[in-house]
C-alpha cells in the first residue's frame, strides 16, 4: 500500500455516544470501535459526520482521537477528522492527531462566509505545512457548504501532503472525471453510501461509510466482489440487498440512524447530543424492516409499525 494513500476497502466511521448526562461515553466508544475492528473493517475514521464532529468541544475531540488510536492499537490505519471553521484550529487538531499516532487526517473546508478557492487552497496548504502525515481532502457540500470541483481538487493535490480525495456529492460522473484527471497515482474514496457500487466501478480505492456499524458483512462483501474478485454481477446482487438501508441512514441523518440501528441490534449506542433527537417510533419500525431485509435480527421497539 502506498504510504501516501494508506487506505483501501471499507473505512468505517464510528458514532460518538453520549451519556444521559450529555458527556462523551468513552468506554462505550472504545467498545464500538473494537466491534468495527473485529468485524473486519479495513480502516477506522473517527470524527466524521457520524461522529458529530461539529458538536464536540476541543477536549472531546482530543479524547475521541486518543481513544480511537489506543483502541485500534496499530491493527488498522486510522483517519482522524480535524476540520474546523478556522485554519488555526484545524492546524491545532491536525497536529494533535499526528502526535497521537493517526495514520492520516481528513479535512473538509467548513464555511460560514463562503470561501474562495484561493482561501481554501491556502487553508489546506497551511495545515499541510504543519504536519507530515497524509491529508484526505473531503468534498461534501451538503455538510460543509462548499463544493470543490474536480479541477480544483486537482490543484489541491499539488500540495505534497494532500494525497487523497473523498468525494461525497453523490455525482457518479464526477467520480469518473476524478479518475480520468488524477490517474492511478492518486486515490479517491467514495463518501456517498447509495453510490457505493458505482464508485467502485469508477475506480474508487475505498468506501468511507458508517454502514459497517450495522451491516459489516454486506459492506465487506461488496468490496470483495466489486474490487478483489472483479465480479460485477455478484457485487450488484450484494449492493441491492443493502441499497434501501443505505438510502435510509443517509436520509434520516447518520448519527440518528446508526444509533437507532445499533439499539435495534441489541447494542448499546448511548444518547444523542441536542439538538439531535432520536428517530420516531415509526422510523425505527422502518429501520427494523430494512435491517431484517439485510439478514439482521432485530429487537423491535414497542409500538413500532
Amino acid at each position: 500500500m502506498n504510504k501516501n494513500t494508506p487506505f483501501k476497502g471499507i473505512i468505517a466511521y464510528p458514532i460518538t455516544p453520549f451519556t444521559t448526562g450529555g458527556k462523551v461515553d468513552l468506554p462505550l466508544f472504545r467498545g464500538l470501535v473494537e466491534k468495527l475492528v473485529q468485524d473486519g473493517s479495513h480502516g477506522i475514521a473517527p470524527l466524521g459526520s457520524t461522529g458529530v464532529l461539529p458538536y464536540l468541544s476541543d477536549e472531546e475531540r482530543e479524547q475521541i482521537t486518543e481513544a480511537t488510536i489506543k483502541q485500534v492499537g496499530g491493527r488498522l490505519p486510522t483517519l482522524v477528522g480535524v476540520s474546523n471553521l478556522t485554519t488555526e484550529r484545524t492546524v491545532y487538531h491536525a497536529r494533535f492527531a499526528e502526535k497521537a499516532g493517526a495514520t492520516a487526517v481528513m479535512i473538509i473546508p467548513m464555511s460560514y462566509w463562503k470561501l474562495t478557492e484561493e482561501e481554501i487552497l491556502r487553508h489546506y496548504d497551511q495545515v499541510a505545512g504543519a504536519i507530515s502525515i497524509p491529508i484526505m481532502a473531503y468534498n461534501n457540500p451538503a455538510t460543509g457548504g462548499l463544493d470543490m470541483s474536480a479541477a480544483f481538487l486537482k490543484r489541491l493535490l499539488e500540495i505534497p501532503n494532500v494525497t487523497m480525495i473523498k468525494e461525497s456529492t453523490g455525482d457518479v460522473q464526477r467520480m469518473h472525471l476524478l479518475k480520468d484527471m488524477l490517474g492511478e497515482e492518486v486515490a479517491f474514496y467514495n463518501g456517498s453510501n447509495p453510490l457505493a457500487l458505482s464508485a467502485f466501478a469508477a475506480g474508487a480505492a475505498g468506501w468511507c461509510t458508517a454502514a459497517p456499524n450495522l451491516i459489516p458483512e454486506l459492506t465487506l462483501a461488496l468490496y470483495r466482489e466489486a474490487v478483489e474478485n472483479n465480479n460485477l454481477e455478484a457485487a450488484r446482487q450484494v449492493f441491492y440487498r443493502q441499497f434501501e438501508l443505505l438510502q435510509f441512514i443517509v436520509a434520516k441523518g447518520l448519527p440518528r440512524a446508526i444509533k437507532a440501528g445499533l439499539k435495534l441490534l441489541g447494542q448499546d449506542a448511548g444518547d444523542l447530543r441536542a439538538p439531535l433527537q432520536p428517530l420516531t417510533t415509526a422510523e425505527k419500525g422502518q429501520l427494523a424492516a430494512l435491517l431484517e431485509k439485510c439478514g439482521k435480527p432485530v429487537i423491535l421497539p414497542t409500538g413500532a409499525v
